[in-house]
Order: C-alpha cells, then sequence, then structure tokens
C-alpha cells in the first residue's frame, strides 16, 4: 500500500510542483474513517471515539475541542503501539488458548449479573466477538512482555538499601494504620449492586436475616474474601473480596462501633457484627502497621521497595522496547496528519 502511495506522490509531484508532501500522504487512507495503518493494517476511527467516550467517564472532561482532540490522539498512539506488539507477538510464535480467553473474560463478567454485563457492552458499542478479540490481543500483549521485558529486569539487595537510606523518611509511619477487608449489608435496596449473587437485602428483617447467616458461615470456616464477593452489597469493594486498603487509626475514631471492633482484631481475625448508621459490617483485619520508623529487615519494607524498582525498570525498558519495533513497523497516523493540516485548530465534525 505504501508502494502505491509513493508511486502516487510521484505522479503528483510531476504534475504539480507546488503540491504540498502530506496531499500524498493523505491519499494512503482507503477511507475517512481510517485514522491511521500499521504495516497497511487501518486502525479506524471508530475504535479511538470508544476508548475515548470510556475514558471521559474516569477523565475530567476536555474544556475545549483542542484538548478532547489530544486525548483522542494519545488513545490512537496507543492503539498504534498495542497493534505493534500483537503483530510481533504473532512473529514470536506467542499463542493464547481458548481456555485463557474464557477464564479472562468471566473474571470480567464476574462482578456484574449477564443482563447488566450486556448493557455495559451495548453502552460500549461492542459486540462479545469483539470483546474477546480484545481479550485475546490483551493476553498476547501481556505474554509478550512478561518474556521480553518483565523477566529481563532484576533488583539487586544493594539498590533495595540505597533507596531505603535516600528515603528513609517515607517509611516513618505516622500512626498506626489498618488493612480492612468488610461484608456489608444495608437495611435497603443498593443502588449498583455488584456482588456475584446480586443479593440484596431489601428491608431491616432482610438484612438482619442476611447478616447473621454470614456471621455464621464465617463462623464455620466460610472464606471471607469469597463471601464479600457474592453477598456484600457495598458496591465499591464486593468484586475485591472487600479489600477497604489500609486505613488510618484517627479515620476510625469517627465510627466508635468500627473503632472497638478492629482495635481488639489480631491480624487475620473476623469481627462479630457491627451495627452503624449505614447498616450492618462484618470485618477482618487483613494486617497492621504500627507506628515508628519502620526498618529494612521488615519484609513488608524491603519488598515494597524491590518491586517499586523493579516497575520503575519494567517502565523504562518497556517504553524503549515499544519505541524499538516502532522504528522497524510502517506507522502512518492520518489523524495526525490532518491536525498539522489544521495548523493545532480542531478538526470539524464529519
Amino acid at each position: 500500500m505504501k508502494s502505491h502511495a509513493r508511486s502516487a506522490c510521484a505522479v503528483a509531484g510531476a504534475l504539480v510542483l507546488v503540491a504540498p508532501w502530506w496531499a500524498c500522504q493523505r491519499s494512503a487512507a482507503l477511507e475517512p474513517d481510517v485514522w491511521a495503518t500499521v504495516d497497511g493494517k487501518p486502525i479506524y476511527r471508530q475504535d479511538v471515539e470508544r476508548q475515548y467516550r470510556d475514558r471521559l467517564s474516569t477523565d475530567a472532561d476536555p474544556t475545549n475541542a483542542a484538548q478532547a482532540l489530544g486525548l483522542k490522539l494519545n488513545i490512537l498512539n496507543e492503539l498504534i503501539n498495542n497493534q505493534i506488539l500483537v503483530a510481533h507477538a504473532g512473529r514470536a510464535g506467542i499463542a493464547v488458548s481458548e481456555p485463557e480467553v474464557d477464564q479472562k473474560l468471566a473474571e470480567l463478567e464476574s462482578p456484574y449479573s449477564k443482563a447488566e454485563f450486556e448493557r455495559n457492552l451495548n453502552a460500549q458499542g461492542l459486540t462479545r466477538d469483539e470483546l474477546r478479540r480484545q481479550v485475546r490481543e490483551s493476553l498476547l500483549v501481556a505474554k509478550l512482555i512478561n518474556k521480553d521485558v518483565s523477566s529481563q529486569v532484576t533488583v539487586t539487595d544493594a539498590e533495595i538499601a540505597e533507596f531505603y537510606e535516600r528515603n528513609k523518611a517515607r517509611f516513618n509511619v505516622a500512626e498506626t494504620t489498618y488493612h480492612l477487608a468488610q461484608i456489608e449489608v444495608t437495611p435497603g435496596p443498593t443502588p449498583d449492586l455488584r456482588n456475584l449473587k446480586n443479593d440484596d437485602a431489601n428491608n431491616p428483617a432482610a438484612a438482619e436475616r442476611k447478616i447473621q447467616a454470614l456471621y455464621a458461615q464465617l463462623r464455620a470456616g466460610g472464606d471471607f474474601a469469597k463471601l464479600a464477593q457474592e453477598y456484600s452489597e457495598d458496591p465499591r469493594t464486593s468484586a475485591g473480596g472487600g479489600d477497604l486498603g489500609f486505613i488510618p487509626a484517627s479515620s476510625l475514631d469517627q465510627n466508635p462501633p468500627l473503632k472497638q471492633a478492629v482495635s481488639s482484631l489480631k491480624v487475620g481475625e473476623t469481627s462479630g457484627i457491627i451495627r452503624t448508621s449505614r447498616g450492618t459490617h462484618i470485618v477482618k483485619l487483613l494486617g497492621r502497621e504500627e507506628r515508628g520508623q519502620r526498618t529494612l529487615d521488615d519484609p513488608t519494607v524491603k519488598n515494597g521497595i524491590r518491586q517499586s524498582l523493579m516497575n520503575e525498570k519494567q517502565e523504562l525498558l518497556r517504553a524503549a522496547y515499544v519505541e524499538n519495533l516502532r522504528n522497524r513497523a510502517q506507522v502512518v497516523n492520518f489523524l495526525a496528519d490532518q491536525v498539522v493540516q489544521a495548523h493545532g485548530n480542531p478538526i470539524a465534525e464529519k
């Protein structure tokens, strides 16, 4: 395709010597909705627009058309890089099995009911086949990056010690913090319910029966995270097994029943039923960090530093790795070309 474009440019140059160079490049686009090509394979406008709409739900809305177009250019660049990685994974003989795709799809669907998951797909303009293709590609890229990037990175004990000495103040814990998980049951209907059983106690009597039944299961040895995923009515935490993260001790002052329950727990223990103005709760203490200077002998400190340094090195190596592959690919970004033509002005919607 690119050779045809060069031939066309040569003819155009012979006929009209003053024709701008980008006019010939634009002729390479087979249709206006192709916003880029990677080794001749198109990336469509609709793919960029779909991700753009998804990001508006989590990011701040652009304040003007130029910012919106800038975000679309960034998304298009990510899609270009992803297509380069997928193609290279194929050349490297990396494969993803059908069971692997099925398992990942099941994980994505697990926090939702079937009807809710279908509504989410429709809202994103996706079919199940398209989602399956995206999942397959993401797994291919993950395997490729793990093979050629993550597995190549190491962090030495000397690097960890140097980081600790330079950042010792960061490991001085100002106050005790608790790593908590919870199961929550509310006495009324719960908007945006996310538990796996789609189970919601709609009134106080039903809520009391439900929390008592869950407490009985826990006392009989039930798995806390699994029960939270299946029955907790907190839409923010149910998918993660009820994990609330690390909570400073001072923040518990606003909730005396919770503070009293948590302060009496040992790591790994589960509380009784806690009643608050929001509803009823059962909490589990997953971990605790005491106030004071944490030393490098603390495994969580050393492992945390190691992971942080690993992430930094992997990010750097991945960026260089992708850029190296991009240097070998034939990339044409038609959207960027249009922005240059418009001298940075927003491009009119078609």
